[in-house]
């Protein structure tokens, strides 16, 4: 099947699913809004499994796995229909616990938090210290954004005196726009965007960085990267960092992108350097 010719045109599931044998599936934008599933997503899914594939979810949620299963599992979703969840926040609880080749995080370090519904599952286990005065911070664990709650002027008061004091900061929510029941609203990478401007380090983990396609490879036996997919609603995140990962990338315009025009799309493909093989109009067969 050659990437010009699926390029062209939408596709559907069915005839992804005659072609690949392991799809990497993003959560948000493609299974549900965060609210709601989306018409078709839930059973979609589970038919995927039931092929026989090997379906992995792959997130940029700053929680850990867990609480992302059991969310998916609020919503609808069979947790038979996937066989591991991969999630940034995941990727990143085992960089800093020294599972993933790297030194272990100190215990002690002082660390700000910065999450989402109150979450601290990125944290729990690894002793760090968690402040709340953003000046004595040694780093910054940025997991979530509630853009939907603050303005971005809130965030930049926060970090202002954790980047003065050179801090580094660890974003593992790289999503620039997130959606919310309120509509999209900034999202965790845009707020380590601003870090940067504030003169603050930032450090990147999720799509479309290589260490969570990495860490999602090796859990599922590190297959033949031919047949695998990933499939995803963001150019700059899913169709990008599973191109780099030597995958096939198929979007789905149920998302972030989903009332951008195509010479919109067009504009994106270049801006990242990143082109799908598949178009999906939404995740259903």
């Amino acid at each position: 099947m050659s990437t010009a010719a699926k390029a062209a045109g939408t596709t559907g599931l069915a005839e992804l699913a005659a072609c690949y044998d392991v799809f990497f599936v993003d959560q948000f934008g493609v299974l549900h809004d965060g609210s709601a599933a989306y018409p078709g997503a839930i059973e979609a899914l589970a038919r995927l499994k039931a092929a026989g594939k090997t379906v992995v979810l792959l997130s940029n949620s700053g929680k850990r796995a867990r609480p992302n299963e059991e969310r998916m599992a609020r919503l609808g979703f069979d947790p038979a229909s996937w066989d591991v969840f991969v999630s940034s926040g995941e990727v990143a609880w085992k960089v800093f616990a020294g599972e993933m080749g790297e030194p272990r995080l100190a215990p002690g370090t002082k660390c700000l938090l910065i999450a989402r519904d109150g979450d601290r599952s990125a944290v729990e286990g690894l002793g760090l210290d968690i402040v709340n005065d953003t000046a004595a911070a040694e780093i910054v664990l940025l997991s979530g954004s509630e853009g939907d709650r603050f303005p971005l002027e809130h965030y930049a008061g926060l970090l202002a005196p954790a980047a003065k004091g050179g801090a580094r900061l660890v974003c593992t929510n790289p999503d620039k726009i997130m959606l919310t029941a309120v509509g999209p609203r900034f999202g965790a990478g845009r707020i380590a965007e601003l870090y940067a401007e504030l003169g603050g380090t930032v450090e990147w983990i999720g799509k479309p960085y290589p260490a969570i396609y990495e860490a999602a490879l090796k859990l599922v036996g590190d297959p033949e990267r031919a047949r695998v997919v990933g499939i995803g609603d963001s150019i700059e995140h899913d169709i990008a960092g599973a191109k780099g990962a030597g995958l096939a990338a198929a979007l789905v315009r149920s998302g972030v992108l989903a009332d951008l025009a195509p010479e919109g799309l067009e504009a994106l493909y270049g801006e990242h350097g990143a082109r799908p093989d598949h178009l999906l109009a939404s995740f259903a067969f």
